[in-house]
């Protein structure tokens, strides 16, 4: 009887017989589970954070950002760690650049820049 129940325990199937199935099989659904839990969770939050970390790193003057607690402001000045949002005419706050969440628009400069290149590519397209 003392074998019984330590072949229940060692999770063999009683009576001494071994099962059909490979040894490997047994760890299929770990592995099945481990590859749900990596492409469901772990891969889309890495992304998530490259893309975080690559608009941080992006920053310039003139871009109107909203920070973590909802301030929306148009950036003065950018340092290494820290940015200075002007919220009103007289009101600049120095945040980290960790409290941005998001970029709402770019700077100007991009799109006068994006502007002059179409009017040169159109001028060029006139030409011909």
């Amino acid at each position: 009887m003392n074998s019984f129940f330590m072949s229940l325990l060692m999770g063999a199937p009683p009576g001494g017989a071994e099962s059909g199935a490979p040894a490997f099989m047994s760890f299929l659904p770990l592995v099945a589970i481990i590859a749900i839990f990596y492409f469901l969770i772990l891969r889309p939050n890495n992304k998530k954070q490259k893309e975080t970390q690559k608009m941080l790193s992006a920053l310039k003057k003139g871009d109107r950002i909203v920070t973590i607690g909802g301030i929306h402001g148009v950036i003065q000045s950018v340092k290494e760690s820290t940015v200075i949002v002007k919220v009103d005419e007289n009101v600049k706050l120095e945040f980290n650049r960790g409290a941005i969440s998001s970029v709402s628009s770019q700077a100007r400069d991009d799109k006068d820049d994006d502007k002059k290149d179409s009017e040169a590519s159109g001028a060029d397209e006139k030409k011909e």
